[in-house]
């Protein structure tokens, strides 16, 4: 496989430092049925190198991407894609596109911008169970 290849999307690059951040990779990979994402942690150099390939500081990122190919999500955006790509009842939780993005992401940027604060961080970071440990770029 080549190294494109194996980058290919949907992946969901995450914080695997930030307690808030690591349970909702957990609940991805418990609840993705179908297997779609695949994550990499900003810490990792998959992860890292993604974030800077669409301008973001992988050190002081203040969201959660989605890449899949040359395109990219962020923010509530890319959250909601997350739930779109799950199973019910998770998928009806993309309803919230529904409400305009100058809503929603103001509220994800506070909560991003303040996840250590209000969920605490990880002296580590966190890896999955040897089950998922193949959805982990």
């Amino acid at each position: 496989m080549d190294a494109k290849a194996d980058i290919a999307g949907p992946i969901i690059l995450f914080d695997a430092e930030c307690i808030l951040c690591s349970a909702n990779a957990q609940f991805v990979l418990t609840h993705d049925r179908k297997k779609r994402f695949r994550l990499a942690a900003m810490q990792g150099e998959v992860g890292s190198g993604l974030y800077r390939r669409f301008g973001i500081d992988p050190t002081n990122p203040d969201s959660i991407i989605v890449v899949d190919g040359d395109k990219m999500l962020r923010d509530s955006d890319a959250v909601l894609a997350i739930y779109a790509g799950l199973s019910w009842p998770w998928k009806a939780l993309a309803l919230f596109r529904l409400v305009p993005r100058v809503i929603r992401d103001p509220l994800y940027l506070f909560v991003a911008r303040n996840r250590y604060r209000i969920f605490g961080k990880r002296k580590s970071c966190w890896l999955p169970s040897p089950d998922y440990r193949d959805r982990l770029l």
